[in-house]
């Protein structure tokens, strides 16, 4: 037919594409047997009031679709959440759009505002989906790094990342895969150059509550100059164990949202009515939830720092999220790939190679993350295995 494989079976936007790096090591936990400390989900119950808000919902009929940008409602919901949490005040009619997740939402964030030839700034390393959508807007990366141990950046190599093409910078605080919490002072420094540039701050706030050793999160739209040039991000998934429900929402100024309204629309309609419903339930926790959910996983943290050094691997102590970045260089390994195949086949525990988190590979071969959202049962028999990793 003349064609060329490559122009048959896939378009020239996805051409440069690869499997998820954490989705892969998942599928190969299961064909092991390995305790999965790859992808982030936990393994343990989500709250029991949640659940049953979702159940009550399907038996009251809330199984059709809902208006396009979210059950009004749970919109209201929504805006009572933000403005308990971080004072702001939010239009439920005109600046919130309920989304299948996270991941949809920063989709369709970068979808609706970028064009090609737009340069995005991304902190490195970074989570793996915001190169690939970028690429589907035809917008172009600028990196800027994070230095371990703390992951701080040098704020004149941020400076010099903004050019006259900048179009937005995409901030995830706390950070995956780091767990480093952004603080004021650079939070503000990024929502200045963001003015400067006329730029806007694309935030993933998915790991908002689980913060450690006295951080305290600080959304961009809430400082001076950032309320309009923000688009929020959030989900149920983190916060409330129910990563499969994919229940997302995004903030941003009536402008904003009415272009990422369109995009959601033809994209998926709406997110699933009766999980929106239960969100209600999920939104409306005490305080008390929270605090109690910070703590559980600074436990959990302190719990795998301990396992993962007592194996023989540096660590960097997260302030935030659930993941460990943990250096592997005192091993005798090509790089990460090659120790996380060893990993999983060999001691029986998956974890994420730290290349798939770097723009260049090379930048991440010494790393590996390990997720700790999951039962003491689980860390126990991870705690087993990379014992042999130790004697190895």
């Amino acid at each position: 037919m003349g064609l060329t494989a490559t122009r048959r079976f896939q378009s020239s936007r996805i051409v440069e594409f690869k499997e998820s790096v954490i989705r892969e090591m998942t599928r190969l936990a299961i064909q092991h047997r390995a305790v999965n400390l790859a992808q982030g989900f936990p393994d343990f119950p989500a709250p029991t009031e949640i659940k049953e808000a979702a159940r009550q919902a399907i038996s009251d009929d809330w199984n059709q679709y809902s208006i396009t940008w979210g059950l009004k409602p749970f919109r209201d919901a929504i805006a009572e959440y933000h403005r308990h949490f971080h004072g702001v005040s939010l239009d439920p009619e005109r600046e919130l759009t309920v989304c299948c997740g996270a991941t949809e939402g920063m989709l369709a964030v970068m979808l609706s505002l970028l064009n090609e030839g737009d340069e995005v700034v991304v902190f490195e390393p970074f989570y793996e989906n915001y190169w690939p959508d970028s690429k589907l807007c035809g917008a172009d990366c600028k990196y800027v790094t994070l230095h371990p141990p703390d992951w701080n950046f040098d704020p004149e190599a941020l400076r010099r990342t903004f050019s006259p093409r900048t179009r937005a910078v995409i901030l995830n605080s706390p950070n995956n895969p780091t767990g480093k919490v952004f603080n004021c002072a650079e939070l503000q420094q990024i929502v200045d150059l963001a003015e400067e540039f006329d730029a806007f701050i694309i935030t993933d706030e998915i790991y908002e509550h689980i913060i450690f050793d006295g951080e305290s999160h600080v959304p961009p739209m809430t400082l001076p100059g950032g309320r309009n040039r923000s688009v929020l991000i959030n989900a149920l998934s983190k916060s409330y164990s129910v990563t499969g429900w994919r229940i997302g929402w995004v903030a941003a100024a009536p402008e904003l949202s009415a272009s990422i309204r369109k995009l959601h629309d033809f994209a998926t309609v709406n997110a699933p009515t009766p999980l929106q419903q239960a969100g209600i339930t999920a939104l409306a926790m005490p305080d008390s939830y929270y605090a109690g959910l910070a703590a559980m996983y600074q436990q959990k943290r302190d719990r795998m720092v301990a396992i993962l050094e007592g194996a023989g691997l540096r660590c960097s102590v997260p302030k935030g999220a659930y993941y460990i970045m943990a250096d592997i260089s005192a091993f005798d390994f090509p790089d990460d790939t090659a120790f996380c195949m060893h990993l999983v086949k060999e001691i029986g525990v998956s974890a994420v190679p730290g290349s798939s988190f770097f723009s260049r590979p090379e930048d991440g071969a010494h790393l590996v993350r390990f997720c700790f959202c999951k039962k003491q049962e689980t860390l126990d028999a991870a705690a087993e295995r990379l014992e042999r990793l130790k004697r190895g």
